[in-house]
């Protein structure tokens, strides 16, 4: 019983038919992206691995740059031009106030010292910049089972969803709830400018049935995606 992609793309498009107005969380953030990006921008995306956001933006973006921990993903990411370096999120490699926007997905919840990274994004970013993210909600309840079954996480992940082990990375929340984001951004000197939480009844939609059921477990339960926007002070 593997859900792939492919087939979990399939039960969001069900879904959003029967939910006019609803997006996946991925397409928000690109979009979100999207409206924030300006002429000449140097856009860093933090955790890039094989391809993320700036690959859909392609030539959208001026002056894009990668980072990402992982030395392989680099070397095997499907845009060969991006500039792109091994680094982490909390040393990053850039000047001060030398970036005008900054994105990552799917990292914030793997964050140790999420202060840390914070006040690197917060001292690379120009005034008026922005760092966009995409993450989990850490009170979600699939977040919650996720790490009620942290210790089969490396075994469990790529049987029910099909992703190689090499894939799937430790998990700590210690960056995914509003109040958390909030007092981060505001000690990196900047301040959350918005924050939506977005429902996805997909992750346990094995099969029809359990499809029907997440449907209605997400309307009494948070939503499980979050996508923000950290605005840097002017001064």
């Amino acid at each position: 019983m593997t859900l792939s992609l492919d087939r979990q793309n399939a039960y969001r498009e069900r879904y959003r038919r029967a939910h006019p107005g609803w997006q996946p969380a991925t397409e928000l953030y690109e979009e979100t992206i999207r409206a924030a990006l300006r002429d000449d921008a140097r856009v860093l995306d933090v955790g890039c691995g094989r391809g993320g956001v700036l690959e859909q933006l392609g030539d959208r973006v001026d002056h894009p740059f990668g980072i990402d921990p992982d030395a392989r993903s680099l070397v095997e990411h499907r845009v060969q031009t991006l500039p792109r370096a091994v680094a982490l999120a909390d040393e990053l490699p850039f000047r001060t106030a030398s970036l005008d926007l900054i994105v990552c997905s799917w990292v914030l919840e793997h964050l140790a010292d999420p202060a840390r990274t914070f006040r690197e994004i917060g001292r690379c970013l120009r005034p008026g910049g922005a760092f966009i993210f995409l993450t989990p909600n850490s009170v979600a309840f699939v977040t919650l089972l996720n790490r009620a079954l942290k210790p089969l996480q490396s075994t469990l992940v790529p049987r029910l969803y099909g992703r190689a082990e090499s894939d799937t990375f430790p998990v700590v929340y210690r960056a995914n709830r509003r109040a958390q984001l909030a007092r981060h951004a505001a000690q990196a000197g900047m301040w959350l400018e918005s924050l939506r939480a977005v429902p996805d009844p997909t992750y346990l939609a094995f099969n029809s049935l359990l499809y029907r059921a997440s449907v209605l477990l997400a309307r009494a339960t948070p939503p499980v995606h979050l996508v923000g926007v950290c605005r840097r002070h002017n001064a």
